[in-house]
């Protein structure tokens, strides 16, 4: 009663700073409506700045515009480490749900910082790219190629020779004459070494294939920033619907629990006499009612936490939940208009379709180098030994010896004509090119379009909390009366389990209200770029009790300056 009776002032301290920011908020709204009813006040679009005089044509990744990836976990989660990559159970046993672990907000964002393997795979991707591009630095040096003979070779061979000059013997199967043979064998082995240096001094395609290498390299460095922030908006996401879940649940369980009472209360009544049938029957739908819409609420549970161990990598036994209840995260500082401006300055996607363009231009420009000249120097080296003979009975001859070959010059190679095909691959990388301006405007209206979605989404979850304070207020002190008019024997208990099951509906909604408050400042993070959540102020209580008309002294709650953090108190 106490806590209730505080509230009830918190409301009335609330209200009239509430009217005040909605006068405010009116009158702003007058204002931008006379500013855009006058033509005077548009601004000539065709004197904005371009993104590349911003940005620059070959904009760089910037990893310091968000705090970085967490890369180990505290002594403590070290039993929460991702399992190995490939690590398949096979036993049933082996994905049997042992522990559950509570986590807070910030360690399951570390967690998954850590943990999520889809990360872990494009930050191989930027390795990837980093390799790419140096393989392609490589064409500004020369290359040398040797080639040698691992073991000597060894030749052999025999031949036979007729002189006519010789005396004539005779063929003993044909019977003829013919000049009597000669036979000599040859027997040589050999082993060589060669060497070819060539270096291409005029490469048309060279500076331009580098160049896109380089723009392919920043743009996966944007893509795992963009990553980074997606994977940390689903974090915050999954962590809360699953503290979404567990106040499903918890409703779920009060519900069945009035229900009980009422049956209960109801079958006391008919048994005295005093109740129809009619309300037994009702009590008993009541309560199957709600222990259907619990047993859905624990599955949905059960959903959400496994939903957020896969999110994790979590080890296969292990299960988490949430540590706290839902609380209002902070503030969010920026204006509407500072929210899209900084979108538009660190949003990495606007810098990826840049990066785009800048890739396209250097493809169209290789292209074209196909049909220009290339010059390169070239130096051949080659070496020789051998040793062997000639035998000729009865006469030997030995050779032997070794010998050096180079030879140095210029190679030059011009693809004259190619029936255009350089010329139209040429053409379509520059389309592509222009392809890539369309696609920068879409995305920066989409980037608009997302900010101003979350920042009134944000407002009107802050006025959701708001209302729904109120609602529980007032639930609160309809369940304190009902209970004294039971306790006087004016009402029956069903009056009491209705104001029950309304407190409960109203926290859920309150919330339900904080969750989506939450979740668009998680939204607005990922969508600004921006890290701006300003910490809610510090409770400050009192230094003694104030005195109050016709209610019993109550301490005062803490009364925050801000209406969201403001409700975040109910029930601290």
């Amino acid at each position: 009663m106490r806590r209730t009776a505080a509230r009830l002032l918190l409301i009335a301290g609330v209200l009239p700073s509430l009217i005040g920011v909605a006068v405010r908020a009116q009158d702003a709204s007058s204002v931008d409506a006379s500013a855009a009813a006058d033509g005077s006040a548009l601004i000539d679009q065709s004197t904005l700045p371009t993104a590349t005089e911003i940005k620059g044509s070959r904009p760089k990744a910037d990893p310091s515009v968000l705090p970085p990836a967490a890369t180990t976990l505290p002594e403590s989660q070290e039993s929460l480490k991702a399992p190995p990559s490939l690590a398949l159970p096979d036993k049933p046993d082996q994905v049997r749900i042992r522990e559950l672990r509570p986590l807070t907000l910030a360690e399951v964002e570390r967690l998954v910082e850590v943990n999520n393997p889809s990360l872990k795979a494009v930050a191989s991707q930027v390795q990837q790219a980093k390799s790419s591009l140096r393989a392609a630095l490589s064409a500004w040096y020369p290359t040398l190629n040797l080639n040698a003979n691992g073991l000597p070779q060894y030749l052999a061979g025999e031949q036979q020779t007729f002189d006519p000059s010789r005396s004539q013997i005779e063929n003993s199967v044909t019977g003829t004459q013919q000049p009597e043979g000669r036979l000599t064998n040859t027997e040589v082995w050999s082993a060589n070494f060669g060497a070819t240096l060539n270096w291409n001094l005029i490469d048309p395609a060279r500076v331009p294939q580098i160049a896109a290498a380089r723009d392919s390299y920043e743009r996966t460095r944007d893509a795992y920033l963009i990553a980074l922030r997606e994977i940390r908006l689903q974090a915050a996401t999954s962590y809360f619907q699953l503290q979404r879940q567990d106040e499903q649940v918890r409703i779920g369980q009060q519900s069945v629990r009035a229900s009980l009472v009422s049956l209960r209360d109801a079958r006391a009544r008919y048994q005295a006499g005093v109740a129809t049938k009619l309300e037994v029957l009702e009590a008993e739908t009541q309560l199957a009612r709600d222990q259907q819409l619990l047993t859905n609420a624990l599955g949905d549970q059960v959903n959400a936490r496994r939903s957020l161990a896969s999110l994790m990598d979590l080890p296969q036994d292990i299960t988490p939940t949430s540590a706290a209840p839902a609380r209002v995260l902070g503030l969010w500082e920026p204006s509407l208009q500072e929210s899209i401006i900084a979108a538009y300055t660190f949003r990495e996607e606007l810098d990826q379709f840049l990066l785009d363009i800048s890739i396209n231009n250097s493809n169209a420009n290789a292209a074209l180098a196909a049909v220009q000249p290339v010059l390169s120097i070239f130096n051949n080296f080659t070496s020789q030994r051998f040793q062997g003979g000639t035998s000729e009975p009865p006469v030997s001859t030995e050779v032997y010896g070794w010998s050096l070959d180079n030879s140095v010059g210029l190679s030059a190679t011009w693809n004259i004509f190619d029936g255009g095909q350089a010329r139209a691959e040429y053409r379509r990388n520059k389309q592509a090119a222009e392809e890539s301006q369309y696609n920068f405007a879409s995305q920066r209206d989409s980037i608009r379009r997302e900010v101003e979605q979350s920042f009134y989404d944000l407002r009107d979850a802050q006025q959701n909390i708001r209302t729904t304070t109120r609602e529980v207020l007032s639930a609160t002190e309809s369940l304190r009366l009902a209970r004294l008019r039971f306790q006087a024997g004016v009402t029956t208990q069903r009056e009491v389990v209705d104001n029950q099951r309304d407190l409960t509906s109203a926290e859920v909604r309150y919330a339900d209200a904080v969750l989506s408050y939450n979740g668009s400042l998680a939204e607005l993070r990922r969508r600004t770029g921006l890290d701006q959540v300003k910490a809610c102020p510090p409770l400050n209580l009192p230094g003694k009790k104030p005195e109050v008309d016709r209610m019993e002294s109550v301490p005062i709650e803490p009364a925050p300056n801000t209406p969201a953090c403001e409700a975040s108190q109910l029930g601290a």
